[in-house]
């Protein structure tokens, strides 16, 4: 029988040649935590990916052998253990698959790639990846390899052997002769050479792949956006489906596994077809769910055969609720002060497309010219003949740019491109021409169609998220993967309606708060978001420390300063390591925004500026400053972590905790929020306080202390985590097939919180109430003649134990906790969900 999944907790693994000090977080030390994660409420084991990868990867998206098990995690056996380990506590096991591509970093890891690169398009393996053999491909109809440091590097090469422990066992043979540039290796098809004495320049002419000068921008490989290391895979091959999948058919004829999150399948050919013959392969019963990035009014298409995505709308509305809403011309105005932007919704959707069409003049210049080139391929009319290719470019360009979500080809989205192309041919007739062909090819259902909607997602990936968002500053906790900045925030109808569409339609959606690939964790993202409850505090801060210590330029600075608030330490004490911290965030976050440095042009001088600006926000003269509205951020974090928790907990779909954030974290982008945890501590925690909930005069207030204290929040979180957890266990019907109720308040403080209700015919069962607005209800004096009227019968929070019946003042509700989740006593006698 299946295990119910009711949430996830995601662990990032790794293997000892990941980590400086040799430390590792494989299967094994999963299967020692599984008795805190049971304990805590977890109903299933949500795994960073688990195939080969490059040994010393800290993330394992580059896997390089997805027929095996990666051997520094604990390799097949050590999977089977932990599964076991988990099972016979109650919990199940999630996968994150890759499918879209493969590490190809150092081709020597990578046995298919290696012989692909090898014997050209006589491979067996060359139909696994999507490879352009074009004549017109930039490199002669040869495989493009962006390696050259230097033009005319070619000099460079030496025919050696290779020394077998350069590749990973079986990869392959002992001494097999190649062609060596400084410390890469690539191989030498065969006949090719007579000896090592063959001239090594005439040998390398004769391989069926072009070491390319990297700034030339030729790549004949499709790549995982613009990351040159990983390699697009042929999902839609049904041969490379097959082998690709082999590994995980069987792990589910072992019932091992429970479900599958998927990475990035808007990079595959046809997503629809690979998540159709996905479910067919892991069977109707097990969990799958997509990393779709929706834009706020898009929908997720219905006929996707998934359970639903994970999570990035939920967060967006999660945080959302939370926002003040008022604050939304003061942060603008700030903004246009220090950035020249109000960063609002309009601005936003003017910068949008710029940026986008930069990234795909210069980042992804090889996919848009690889695409042009398609064009004219599948072009059977004679539409647009007589366009030239710097116009069919210039246009595929601008269409890239307009195109409002990440991919059109979605059933649910058909008008999309029709439309942006009717707006484009009004407001630039003289690209006409262009459009025509552009749509002759689109009709031809061949290469150009698929290649236009990979394209566009990967621009819309790097342009929005990976440069706009570190750019834009008016409020910058709302700039996370699937937000929409430029609405500032969610009002409550809009939060209630979205929550019921999910009940409705998507109810085993996951839902996430944070994730590995959020850009701050969601403590930190709390603190930020109450920049908007101090927005006159936070304008003076601002006038004050940049008139007190100059940044390099006040565009960064406004950005980087939220995010040092974000992340202060609340007792106002910097280690070295959070500095260090800082600094590697900071020089991260100014060159994805591009303007004064990048990582590919770096600017010393400028990125030394800016480390030194950070150094003396930590120790300076406006110290003090900061650490003063810091202060007052933080008693507003808590408050709202702690009820945003309470409302995903209580809320539909599947909840995800992502490891560590059971206790408060104040993490920035990765790999900042892929440090070890600290598991001891939680479970020392989570122990006491159920040794305390056991005595029959448990006193949450006396067992958690300061709130606001990092004891206290800490105490809090876990108690407010783990009983919305064992909740959802005791009661998973509730959580993925009941009905969504909007809870409201009546009173003076009534618009300070949000409630909502989960429940089914016969009325709601559960209800969660959180705090907004939290440091403006403290200054209006608190909650006053505030009530919430509960239905019939006893409510007891789970909380604290305390029963409550009828018309009760919220102050009361709140008086240990900023939040409560009220159970029904009907439910605890009947068991009805």
């Amino acid at each position: 029988m299946r295990r119910p999944i009711t949430s996830t907790y995601r662990l990032q693994l790794r293997g000892p040649h990941a980590d400086p000090d040799g430390r590792a977080f494989g299967f094994a030390e999963a299967a020692r935590e599984v008795p805190y994660l049971r304990d805590l409420g977890v109903s299933h084991l949500y795994l960073s990916p688990i195939f080969t990868a490059v040994p010393d990867s800290n993330h394992n998206y580059d896997v390089v052998d997805p027929t095996t098990i990666n051997p520094e995690l604990g390799g097949i056996e050590g999977l089977r253990e932990l599964a076991r380990v988990a099972h016979e506590s109650g919990l199940g096991l999630i996968l994150d698959i890759v499918p879209n591509h493969l590490g190809v970093e150092n081709p020597r890891m990578n046995r298919w790639f290696w012989d692909v690169l090898k014997h050209g398009r006589d491979s067996e393996f060359e139909c696994y990846f999507d490879i352009d053999w074009h004549e017109d491909n930039g490199a002669g109809g040869k495989m493009g390899m962006p390696v050259l440091a230097k033009e005319g590097d070619e000099d460079k090469l030496e025919l050696v052997h290779l020394p077998a422990e350069a590749f990973p066992e079986g990869a392959a043979p002992d001494g097999e002769v190649v062609l060596k540039y400084f410390d890469s290796y690539f191989p030498v098809m065969p006949g090719s050479f007579a000896s090592l004495d063959d001239d090594v320049l005439d040998v390398y002419q004769r391989q069926p792949y072009k070491l390319m000068y990297w700034r030339d921008g030729v790549i004949s490989y499709r790549r995982f956006f613009s990351v040159n290391g990983l390699a697009g895979v042929r999902q839609e091959d049904p041969l490379v489906f097959e082998r690709t999948h082999r590994l995980l058919r069987q792990l589910i004829a072992e019932d091992l596994i429970d479900g599958v999150r998927v990475d990035h399948p808007d990079g595959l050919a046809d997503p629809f077809d690979y998540l159709t013959r996905l479910r067919d392969l892991i069977g109707p019963d097990r969990w799958l769910v997509v990393e779709k990035i929706l834009e706020v009014t898009e929908p997720l298409d219905p006929r996707l055969q998934v359970d639903g995505t994970t999570g990035y709308d939920a967060m967006r509305e999660l945080d959302g609720v939370f926002v003040n809403q008022s604050a939304e011309d003061a942060l603008s105005v700030l903004a246009m002060q220090h950035t020249g932007s109000t960063w609002d919704e309009a601005a936003l959707h003017a910068a949008e497309p710029q940026l986008k069409r930069r990234v795909a003049t210069y980042e992804l210049a090889a996919e848009v010219r690889r695409l042009a080139r398609a064009i004219r391929r599948d072009n059977f009319s004679t539409a647009g003949n007589d366009v030239s290719d710097e116009d069919l470019i210039d246009t595929v360009v601008e269409l890239m740019s307009a195109i409002p979500v990440y991919r059109a080809d979605y059933r649910s989205l058909s008008r999309i491109l029709s439309t942006v192309i009717a707006e484009m041919a009004v407001a630039q007739p003289d690209r006409v021409d262009a459009l025509n062909l552009i749509s002759a090819a689109m009709l031809a259902r061949g290469e150009a169609e698929t290649r236009f909607a990979q394209v566009s997602g990967a621009v819309m990936a790097k342009g929005v998220e990976d440069t706009l968002y570190y750019r834009a500053s008016r409020l910058v906790a709302l700039q996370e993967v699937g937000g929409a900045p430029g609405r500032f925030g969610v009002s409550a109808a809009e939060f209630h309606l979205l929550q019921q569409e999910r009940a409705h339609l998507w109810p085993k959606a996951m839902t996430s708060l944070t994730t590995h690939d959020t850009k701050r964790s969601e403590d930190t993202r709390a603190r930020m978001l109450e920049i908007s409850e101090v927005d006159a505090a936070f304008g003076e801060l601002t006038r004050s420390v940049f008139a007190l210590v100059p940044p390099p330029d006040t565009f960064t600075g406004h950005f980087l300063l939220q995010n040092v608030l974000g992340i202060w330490p609340a007792d106002g004490n910097f280690s070295d390591s959070l500095r260090s911290r800082l600094h590697e965030y900071a020089l991260k976050a100014i060159r994805e925004a591009g303007v004064n440095t990048t990582w590919l042009d770096r600017e010393d001088d400028y990125e030394s500026a800016i480390v030194a600006w950070i150094d003396a926000l930590i120790d300076g003269p406006a110290t003090a400053d900061i650490a003063r509205v810091a202060r007052d951020l933080h008693r507003g974090g808590v408050v709202v972590s702690l009820g945003r928790k309470a409302l995903q907990l209580a809320g539909a779909g599947v909840a995800d905790t992502y490891q560590g954030q059971e206790l408060f974290d104040y993490s920035l982008v990765d790999p900042d929020n892929r440090r070890f945890v600290d598991y001891s501590e939680r479970a020392h925690i989570l122990a006491s306080y159920r040794e305390a909930r056991a005595d029959d005069d448990f006193d949450a207030a006396a067992f958690i202390g300061d709130v606001t204290s990092p004891e206290g929040a800490d105490r809090a979180k876990l108690l407010t985590t783990t009983e919305g957890l064992h909740l959802r266990l005791e009661y998973p019907a509730l959580f993925t097939a009941g009905d969504h109720q909007a809870v409201f308040a009546v009173g003076e403080a009534h618009d300070c919180l949000i409630g909502l209700a989960r429940g089914d015919a016969a009325g709601p069962s559960v209800i969660a109430l959180a705090t907004r607005t939290p440091l403006g209800l403290e200054a209006r004096g608190g909650w006053g003649n505030t009530t919430v009227r509960l239905p019939e019968g006893e409510w007891t929070d789970r909380f604290t134990g305390k029963v409550y019946t009828g018309c009760t003042d919220v102050a009361d509700l709140f008086e240990v906790l900023p939040t409560a989740l009220l159970v029904s006593s009907q439910l605890t006698q009947t068991g009805r969900v």
